[in-house]
C-alpha cells in the first residue's frame, strides 16, 4: 500500500514519511518531548511542519515502561487545548496517541485525523469499531503484551517474528472487519521486548512488510538505542538517525520521531541511495 486516506488528505508513502511526537504530559522518558502550553505547543508543531513532518502525534500518556494508564476523561482534559493547537498549523495532520475508544472519538469529532493505538483495541475493545465509524481515518495498531506497567515481564516468546507475524495478522483481519480502510502495523520497540530482540526486529523488519500495510518505526531515542552507547536520551540522537536509517531500508514507511529534521535527512539520503 503506497497511499493512506487521512479524512481526505492523501499521503502517499512511496517514500517514507516523519511523524513528530509531542507528548503533552510530564513523564515521558524524554524530556525534550514535553510540551504543555498552547503557544508552546503550537510554536513546536509550527516547527515541525516546516522541518518536514507529515504528522505530529499528540499523546497525553506516558507509555514508558512502569507508567500507568490515565483516565479517558483526564487525558480528553489535556488533549482537547493541544490538538486544537496543532489543528491551527496549515498542512500538518494530527495523530492522537491513545488507548482508549471515547479519547479517539472525542479527538476525531475535534479534528484529529489518525488514531495511534499501543494495544491495538486489547485495552479497550470497543476501539476499532469507534475507529471504524468514521471516514477515512487510519489505524495505527502496534505489538504490545500487558500494558506499559507489567510489559516488562512480558518478553518471552516462542518465536519472535513469527509471534509478530501471527499478531499483526490477526489485528489487521480484526480492523479490517471492523471496517477500518486504512492499518498501519508498528512493531513496538521497546514494548514487552529484550534489547536483543528490538534489534532483531529491526534486522528483520521487512518481513512485516508481507502483510501490504505500512510498516512504522518507533525508535526514537529509545533505550535501546542509549543503553547500548551507555549513554541517556538526551545523548541518543546520533544513533536514533543510524536505527532510522536501517528501519528505511528494511522497508520502513513511517519515522515516529522526536527529532524531525534530522529524520527527514535520513530519508532524502535513504531515497538517493536506492534510486
Amino acid at each position: 500500500m503506497t497511499t493512506i486516506n487521512c479524512r481526505g488528505s492523501l499521503v502517499d508513502l512511496s517514500m517514507p514519511k516523519v511523524m513528530g511526537i509531542i507528548n503533552v504530559n510530564d513523564d515521558s522518558f524524554y524530556s525534550g518531548s514535553r510540551f504543555t502550553g498552547r503557544e508552546e505547543i503550537r510554536r513546536r508543531a509550527t516547527q515541525m511542519a516546516e522541518e518536514g513532518a507529515t504528522w505530529v502525534d499528540l499523546g497525553a500518556m506516558s507509555s514508558r515502561p512502569g507508567a500507568e494508564l490515565i483516565d479517558p476523561a483526564l487525558e480528553w482534559q489535556v488533549l482537547q487545548p493541544a490538538l486544537e493547537a496543532v489543528l491551527e498549523v496549515p498542512g500538518l495532520l494530527v495523530s492522537i496517541d491513545t488507548v482508549w475508544s471515547l479519547t479517539a472519538s472525542r479527538c476525531i469529532e475535534a479534528g484529529a485525523h489518525v488514531i495511534n493505538d499501543i494495544s491495538a483495541g486489547t485495552i479497550d475493545p470497543e476501539m476499532m469499531d469507534t475507529v471504524a465509524a468514521y471516514a477515512d481515518v487510519p489505524y495505527i495498531a502496534m505489538h504490545m503484551r500487558g500494558t506499559p506497567k507489567t510489559m516488562k515481564e512480558l518478553t518471552t516468546y516462542d518465536d519472535l517474528l513469527l509471534d509478530l507475524l501471527n499478531y499483526f495478522a490477526g489485528k489487521i483481519h480484526e480492523a479490517h472487519s471492523a471496517g477500518i480502510k486504512d492499518v498501519v502495523i508498528d512493531p513496538g520497540f521497546g514494548f514487552a521486548k529484550t534489547l536483543e530482540q528490538n534489534y532483531t526486529i529491526l534486522k528483520n523488519l521487512r518481513k512485516l512488510c508481507i502483510f501490504g500495510a505500512p510498516v512504522l518505526a518507533g525508535l526514537s531515542r529509545k533505550s535501546m538505542l542509549y543503553k547500548l552507547t551507555s549513554g541517556t536520551p538526551g545523548e541518543a540522537l546520533n544513533a536514533t538517525s543510524v536505527a532510522n536509517t536501517i528501519a528505511v531500508m528494511n522497508g520502513a514507511a513511517i519515522l515516529r520521531v522526536h527529532d524531525v529534521k534530522e529524520a527527514v535527512e535520513v530519508v532524502k539520503v535513504c531515497g538517493m541511495a536506492t534510486r
